[in-house]
């Protein structure tokens, strides 16, 4: 089987609105306040045009604090795949401090993705909103590109490209690494 690319995107500010409390976001906790982001389908479009995977990678430690049920968190995420027909869904359900392996910043989602569907990491790139899934991406090998919301920046490990949108970063990566497979 011959190794595919793929776009490993987080959720949460990326596909999905986060919630802003007091200036740093957060994840929805019910479906009322779950709203997929403009532009979203539109990216995955063109990532799916230019050949890539579309891998959903995201941190929901509000399940493992006990903030929100699996349950509401899959049944939100079932609802983005509904919309955006993704190839895979990768959810690290541990709270913080856990001490796990698949929670970014360690790349064990994008890690068992790789495995799991023959993905070519080093073609592959990471989109995030936030430190940890650009560290995410180095780690796994993969290229990054962070999308600047205003609430938080990569400092020990800068991304290959920051953006403003999900949008411009499927145009980054289609510009940079889109190919036809």
């Amino acid at each position: 089987m011959v190794a595919r690319s793929a776009a490993f995107l987080d959720r949460d500010g990326v596909l999905v609105r986060s919630l802003l409390r007091y200036g740093k976001p957060h994840a929805p906790t019910c479906f009322e306040d779950f709203e997929i982001l403009p532009g979203s389908e539109k990216a995955v479009d063109l990532l799916r045009q230019a050949g890539f995977l579309l891998v959903l990678a995201t941190n929901q430690p509000d399940v493992g604090n006990g903030l929100v049920s699996r349950e509401e968190v899959e049944r939100m995420n079932e609802a983005l795949d509904r919309a955006l027909n993704l190839d895979a869904i990768k959810v690290c359900f541990h709270g913080q401090h856990e001490g796990c392996d698949c929670r970014k910043p360690l790349p064990g989602m994008l890690l068992d993705a790789a495995r799991e569907m023959s993905i070519d990491l080093n073609r592959s790139y990471m989109v995030g909103d936030r430190r940890s899934d650009v560290e995410a991406g180095h780690a796994a090998g993969c290229r990054t590109v962070f999308i600047d919301q205003g609430y938080d920046r990569p400092e020990k490990i800068l991304p290959d490209f920051t953006v403003g949108s999900v949008v411009e970063a499927a145009e980054v990566i289609t510009r940079n690494g889109g190919t036809l497979q």
